[in-house]
């Protein structure tokens, strides 16, 4: 089994909702779904407490849409850029620094939110007035030391 569980709440083509449970050992094997489920939004959010597993999330992501090269925390440098194997590119933000929404504003997010390509953002309550209309909100409730629980909804 790839996962614990996993239920959606409508149809996989009309997906509002999505709870998975996993063990961190199998965190890999969960990417390809819920990369699959979200694709069709540019702009993700990583919620969850500190040690949640935001990260690591996003570097099992990375690995599985053929991000080359190193995936690393942009916690000092707030933004990351990756490239796929296919020449896509993928912003990875960890806001948990941002003193506020002004140095947000100063780092050019906005431009970032409203270009073509993929925003994964990490503490995105922290510019919460630069997030758009449409995006995937992923939320991870750490349940046991090895053992997370993450749910997937579209607003």
């Amino acid at each position: 089994m790839i996962y614990d569980s996993i239920n959606t709440f409508s149809t996989f083509s009309d997906l509002k909702k999505m709870l998975i449970t996993y063990q961190l050992e199998n965190i890999a094997s969960i990417a390809p779904e819920i990369i699959q489920v979200a694709k069709h939004e540019k702009i993700w959010l990583f919620e969850g407490e500190m040690g949640a597993g935001k990260t690591t999330l996003v570097k099992a992501l990375c690995c599985e849409a053929g991000v080359q090269g190193n995936v690393q925390s942009p916690t000092f440098s707030i933004v990351n850029e990756y490239k796929t194997k296919a020449n896509e590119t993928i912003y990875h933000f960890d806001c948990y620094r941002l003193k506020g929404e002004e140095e947000a504003y100063d780092i050019g997010v906005e431009e970032y939110l409203d270009g073509q390509h993929r925003c994964w953002i990490e503490w995105p309550d922290k510019i919460e007035s630069f997030l758009p209309n449409h995006f995937a909100r992923i939320s991870i409730l750490k349940i046991s030391e090895n053992t997370r629980q993450l749910t997937i909804d579209f607003v």
